[in-house]
């Protein structure tokens, strides 16, 4: 029979990791609703700008119409040799099985484009870590979104590649402090590979975020640009009823609202239905060209603010069993020693009772 003494340093152990995991799920709330916040708050913008380049399209020539060719290179289709993979992972733990299912989703699109060269650009150190262990770098590796132009210049020079499937880029700590600059930066050193044909498509995994219960990850082609306003989606994979349903048990306990869409939105939805014409002061091939790449740029920075919101989910969610799984155990230990203390008091009972009976 277990002693008393350890059984209560268990109890107040398992108390203690019960309190932190109490104080981790407050803190990835109140994360979470600022992330949500900004992700939402994003949507109206690339709804408004999705809806100018619709009526550019529909007035501007962006096709040759001798060649059939396109007037812009990002919608230029090519055969897919050259592969750019960018995969959005979490920077810290504790958040389950976040990081482990987009680094399988990347896994299985990889196996999916066997014999073709394929770079990696890694945003986040679960991810870079684990694609660490099973790829090797490039010669010369991107380390930070300020260096990834130059290196890949260097790269695109000296013509050497590793293996089929490269890590070219790593880029750790950017979610911590995401602002519209970086997903810039990532966006104009992509659109100048692809420009130079160094990459024949561009993909990205993420979890995209909708709200608390309405997750899923997605595999997403980002170039070339098909039809504008809809994704392009290679992989998905939902969420389970089950996690669905821990997910919004943890956010109603904590008070996050599972909210999908703002009245902007709502708002930018109509505008987007309505029957009007636009009057541009510019000619609409010179908005086109313009505007191209801030679309680019608005679908990596959508990818990164969502995947952050998801990530505090996860993490709110893994916080909020851990705190139900600590309470259990400590029910369960508190049950087990008072039934060794009763167990030890009975045999004390019997022990005076018999050493009474002798005499």
């Amino acid at each position: 029979m277990p002693n008393i003494l350890d059984i209560r340093r268990r109890i107040r152990s398992v108390v203690n990791t019960r309190q932190i995991t109490k104080a981790m799920k407050v803190v990835s709330a109140a994360k979470l609703r600022r992330a949500q916040e900004r992700a939402l708050s994003a949507r109206p913008y690339a709804q408004m700008l999705t809806n100018v380049l619709k009526s550019l399209v529909a007035r501007a020539e962006i096709y040759d119409s001798e060649t059939g060719e396109p007037k812009h290179p990002l919608l230029a289709q090519r055969p897919e040799q050259n592969i750019l993979l960018i995969v959005v992972t979490g920077d810290k733990g504790l958040a389950g099985a976040f990081s482990a299912n987009i680094t399988k989703a990347a896994s299985r699109f990889l196996e999916s484009k066997t014999g073709k060269n394929i770079d990696i650009e890694a945003i986040g150190r679960k991810g870079r870590d684990f694609l660490r262990r099973r790829y090797p770098a490039a010669a010369v590796q991107t380390r930070t979104l300020a260096e990834a132009d130059e290196s890949l210049e260097n790269r695109a020079e000296s013509g050497a590649r590793v293996a089929e499937i490269e890590i070219t880029g790593e880029h750790v700590g950017v979610l911590g402090k995401l602002g519209f600059s970086q997903a810039r930066t990532l966006a104009e050193t992509v659109i100048e590979r692809y420009e130079r044909e160094e990459v024949d498509s561009v993909y990205v995994v993420f979890n995209e975020f909708k709200s608390v219960i309405a997750q899923r990850l997605i595999v997403e082609q980002i170039l070339p640009i098909g039809e504008i306003g809809q994704q392009a989606v290679r992989l998905s994979e939902e969420m389970t009823e089950e996690e669905k349903k821990k997910a919004k048990e943890a956010a109603i306990s904590a008070g996050v609202g599972l909210r999908g869409e703002t009245p902007a939105d709502q708002a930018a939805e109509k505008i987007a239905t309505a029957d009007v014409d636009y009057i541009y002061e510019q000619p609409p091939e010179e908005l086109f060209r313009s505007l191209l790449p801030k679309y680019v740029a608005t679908q990596v920075f959508r990818a990164l603010l969502e995947s952050v919101a998801a990530e505090h989910a996860a993490r709110m969610t893994a916080m909020d069993a851990a705190t139900s799984n600590a309470t259990d155990m400590i029910d369960s230990l508190t049950l087990a020693m008072n039934r060794a203390r009763q167990a030890k008091i009975t045999k004390e009972i019997i022990e005076i009772v018999s050493g009474a009976a002798a005499m």
